[in-house]
């Protein structure tokens, strides 16, 4: 092994330490936190279905695709940094993963304060845009204005907590998490219940919470372990922007993936609703909390899968093949069961979701349980799918990994969506998902199968890795 790879390996305990030891280490954390990040939004709507009514749960299932751009934005950054760190640390060069990481903390800060004051001035626009009714709307607008303030401290949150996972700190990562949730919690029903703020008050819980994980996250840019943060490595440098961007893009495209999907869901699910028994309000509601709830078992998905990033992207950096390939294995298989237990609980237990968030009419209940045996029939496939994305970006393979991001949102669920509903009304749009989840599926594979060879093009001998291994890291 030549003298940079082995210097790395015996540096950095993700080149040494048994693997399943390491995926508990870092996924633990990572999983909590990605748990927490989609609890922000769940909070919001249990607190507002039960002391705003439905409306104003409508209200913020329309702005969820903003604070989505906002999140897009900075995973673009953040994971790209942090995949970027983990890469040039495995190479042995602390440097460049230290300019890696001040380019992400300057770009936060431009990118978080620019998108906040563009959506404050085009936020009606944009909230008609994603589908928002005429009941909705005063709700959207007067949740949206406040949520809006809170986006630079959630850029700088999302970007900093991937680079603080790749320093090997991933329990910081998830405390940073754990105190805006906790914060969110706990201000949300004195807000709305006890100061009668409505949907304002929650955005204000919500965005307070942000503004304390921020501060947290702020506060380690002088506690790195595996690099020496310096003030000029904070000057934006085009070469380092594109790569980490290049590294960041699959994670940037699912979350707009996302954006997309509920955009045209949400206008789909309003006009096909308003020809049906369910009027146009229902469907758009509800479909809002099948998609929030279903974000909390992709957050454990997403949770292994970057838990495992750091422990992929250092071991093919150091030419580790053996060890990216158990990391990835076990990756799939956790990942999986996780998705058979959730799409277990959305089959036979729907009622006892819909019901946290308040009831309301019976055509509501009815509509709300269809949407999560329906929609979320095939969500088990989509394990495979997501850390399959996840290992190609680790790996440095953004080409692959943007494939996969766009397959099941972009490809095939939009198609979908806009032609089964003329065949079968508003339940159409519900059919859309298990059809990409199962497409999105088979689509993973056959790309997994084609390139695995290719990836691993040469084992490393007993005397180390190539230089070629190393440089196509």
């Amino acid at each position: 092994m030549n003298n940079t790879a082995t210097m790395a390996t015996k540096e950095n305990t993700l080149g040494t330490d048994p693997i399943g030891k390491l995926m508990v280490k870092f996924a633990v954390p990572s999983i909590i936190a990605m748990v927490v990040n989609a609890l922000y939004n769940i909070v919001d709507q249990i607190f507002i279905g039960r002391g705003v009514g439905f409306l104003g749960n409508g209200a913020t299932n329309v702005v969820l695709p903003i604070t989505i751009l906002v999140i897009a934005l900075a995973l673009l950054i953040g994971d790209g940094g942090a995949a970027y760190m983990a890469l040039q640390l495995g190479k042995g060069d602390k440097k460049a993963a230290a300019k890696g990481v001040g380019n992400v903390v300057t770009l936060a800060v431009i990118l978080g304060i620019g998108f906040a004051v563009i959506c404050m001035v085009f936020l009606e626009p944009l909230c008609l845009l994603l589908g928002a009714t005429e009941n909705i709307l005063p709700y959207a607008l007067d949740y949206g204005r406040i949520i809006i303030i809170g986006f630079p401290f959630s850029v700088i949150s999302i970007a900093l907590s991937g680079v603080i996972r790749a320093d090997g700190n991933p329990k910081y990562s998830m405390m940073g998490m754990i105190l805006g949730c906790i914060t969110n919690v706990i201000l949300n029903p004195i807000f709305i219940f006890i100061f009668h703020w409505g949907v304002q008050g929650s955005a204000l819980a919500t965005i307070i919470g942000q503004a304390l994980n921020c501060g947290m996250y702020l506060l380690y840019i002088r506690k790195f372990k595996s690099i020496d943060m310096k003030r000029n490595y904070l000057k934006l440098k085009a070469g380092v922007i594109t790569k980490v961007c290049s590294l960041g893009v699959s994670s940037f495209i699912t979350q707009i993936a996302i954006v997309v999907v509920i955009a045209v869901s949400n206008n789909v699910l309003v006009k096909y609703g308003a020809m049906s028994v369910y009027g146009a309000d229902i469907p758009l509601t509800t479909m809002g909390i099948t998609m929030k709830v279903s974000q909390l078992s992709m957050a454990i998905v997403l949770g292994i899968a970057t838990g495992a990033q750091p422990i992929l992207g250092y071991n093919y950096g150091a030419g580790n093949m053996e060890r990216t390939k158990k990391t990835f294995k076990i990756t799939i298989i956790a990942a999986t069961i996780c998705m058979v237990v959730a799409t277990i609980v959305f089959q036979f237990f729907p009622k006892a979701l819909v019901d946290i968030f308040g009831t309301e009419s019976e055509l509501y209940t009815t509509f709300a349980i269809m949407c999560f045996r329906v929609f979320l029939l095939f969500s088990v496939f989509s394990a495979f799918q997501m850390c399959t994305g996840i290992f190609f970006q680790a790996i440095g393979k953004p080409v692959e990994a943007t494939i996969l991001s766009m397959s099941r949102q972009i490809i095939i669920f939009i198609p979908a969506t806009l032609i089964l509903p003329m065949f079968m009304g508003v339940e159409g749009v519900l059919w859309a998902g298990p059809v990409s989840d199962l497409l999105a599926f088979i689509l993973a594979t056959i790309l997994l199968t084609t390139q695995w060879n290719k990836i691993f093009h040469k084992e490393p001998s007993k005397e180390g890795v190539s230089e070629n291994v190393l440089q196509n890291a």
